[in-house]
């Protein structure tokens, strides 16, 4: 690279250290609900932000789902213009303060950052944190130019990642829109399923009040499918297009025996209970949540490192049971990393068989079956083998964290809507648009489920799509699966992942 920021040479980049994300200790952060990390100043921001050599062809923006000009921002960063840096990145992406905490970037953008080939990559993910945190902090306009109504309306259901990344996009772009949620309040996943050590309610509020400044309206305690359906919303409710964006909230199960035994809960009700019907301040809240002292997860991504870390802070003795081991865990490097640091014991290459319960039909204890791994597939991934070695552990609480189908409500109540066997709704993977004229959808609803920045992506394409549907210039020829057995939309970036 011919320019040379401040003095130093690509060479003399790529070799500056990594500078690590301040966190408080893990001793006192099990006793409180506050945010783990600190985050960056000014000062380390910006020497952050000199690491990046600004690649001429820079793999990490393909390898963002929203298309974030990474290198722009970052330099933006580096020459202290932090607002500038703020518009940079609200150029695509609605949620930076979000996804700056929750996104895998280790698997994503950081993953195929240049420096990170002899060196630690540059820490993007922080750094969109800092700038998200900096623009909220200091009450910059967020509020984009918007064009006048197009007198189209748009009913979006769902107020989670995809839904509100869809409302802001066909917002700017003149539609009325209403966002339709089944719960009191909005940020769906974000709300109920992602903990506020990891992401304060006050990052997600704001982005549902700048949507609010931006005219569009809200509608809570709506469950579609039962109060109103799609065709009420088409025919009677007068929305011009639709897009659904309900994630995927149905909770899967090994039907092993024990599993209805009290004490048993799936990740999705262990987490909404304490997140969004705040269980853990009984009986000043009215929702109360049964958990005792030897309490054990089964399962290793992101989400079960959320209930291990929050089974923690409310006083049991966590262990993860996973049927691989370490080197397969599923989770962000950094929650498994901050989940060892908080005294969370795990126990690799374990399935669960069989839960015992007391005379009280509580649970007591869990049978495992040990595992062994063989050798890679053509994936590299390394498929876990019974051995035939059996151990018993006693456990009084149990949670379920091993992903989610989508909720069935809207489409057995939408008959047009084509969906797969196991529930996904199918979409041309192109446009989202569904087999139900007038319907998109975008999110976990049509990949199963998956992470927040893949859904927004998704939401994005959907948005300019239903923008030329509204204006009839919706031209496309559509590829929609037919076949009951065909996955869902697979992203097409830098990482693209077969779903089933």
């Amino acid at each position: 690279m011919a320019e040379v920021m401040k003095g130093l040479s690509p060479k003399e980049r790529m070799k500056k250290p990594r500078n690590v994300m301040p966190l408080h200790s893990a001793g006192l952060r099990i006793h409180t609900w506050e945010e783990v990390p600190v985050g960056y100043s000014q000062e380390q921001a910006m020497d952050e932000a000199i690491r990046c050599i600004q690649c001429k062809k820079p793999e990490c923006v393909p390898a963002c789902p929203v298309g974030i000009d990474i290198p722009a921002f970052i330099k933006l960063v580096e020459e202290g213009d932090i607002p500038g840096a703020a518009r940079k990145i609200r150029e695509t992406n609605f949620l930076p303060a979000a996804c700056g905490r929750v996104c895998p970037q280790d698997k994503q953008c950081e993953a195929v950052c240049v420096v990170g080939k002899k060196n630690d990559p540059v820490g993007i993910g922080n750094l969109e944190r800092y700038v998200a945190d900096y623009e909220r902090e200091h009450k910059l306009d967020r509020i984009p130019d918007m064009p006048s109504s197009s007198g189209k309306r748009v009913a979006i259901i769902g107020s989670g990642p995809a839904g509100l990344t869809c409302a802001y996009e066909l917002r700017t772009r003149g539609h009325e829109v209403t966002v339709f949620e089944a719960f009191h309040r909005g940020g769906g996943v974000m709300v109920y399923g992602i903990p506020r050590f990891r992401l304060p309610l006050e990052v997600i509020d704001e982005d549902l009040k700048l949507l609010e400044d931006m005219g569009v309206e809200f509608v809570y305690n709506m469950v579609i499918g039962k109060i109103l359906t799609i065709d009420d919303l088409l025919e009677k409710e007068g929305f011009d297009a639709v897009f659904i964006g309900t994630g995927a909230g149905l909770p899967k199960m090994l039907g092993i025996p024990g599993e209805n035994l009290n004490g048993v809960y799936s990740a999705n009700e262990y987490l909404t209970r304490i997140y969004l019907m705040n269980a853990n301040q009984f009986p000043h809240s009215p929702t109360p949540l049964y958990q005792g002292k030897k309490m054990v997860v089964i399962g290793a991504g992101n989400t079960a490192m959320d209930v291990l870390r929050t089974g923690k802070r409310l006083g049991a003795d966590v262990t993860c049971y996973y049927r691989r081991s370490h080197e397969e865990a599923p989770a962000r490097t950094e929650e498994l990393e901050h989940a060892e640091q908080e005294f969370v014991d795990f126990k690799w290459l374990s399935s669960p068989v069989e839960f015992i319960g007391d005379e009280r039909h509580f649970v007591k204890a869990i049978r495992c079956e040990v595992m062994k791994l063989s050798e890679p597939d053509e994936s590299g991934r390394r498929k876990p083998l019974p051995t035939g070695e059996y151990f018993i552990d006693e456990v009084d609480t149990v949670v379920f964290s091993l992903g989610c189908d989508v909720n069935p409500i809207i489409p057995t109540m939408t008959p047009e809507l084509r969906t797969n066997k196991w529930g996904i709704v199918m979409v041309d993977p192109t446009t989202f648009y569904t087999s139900k004229k007038g319907v998109f959808a975008g999110g976990d609803v049509v990949t199963g489920g998956s992470t927040v920045i893949l859904a927004m992506g998704q939401a994005k394409q959907a948005a300019r799509h239903i923008h030329d549907y509204l204006l009839d210039q919706f031209n496309y020829e559509l590829n929609i699966p037919t076949d009951p057995n065909a996955p869902g939309v697979q992203w097409e970036g830098r990482f693209a992942k077969g779903k089933r």
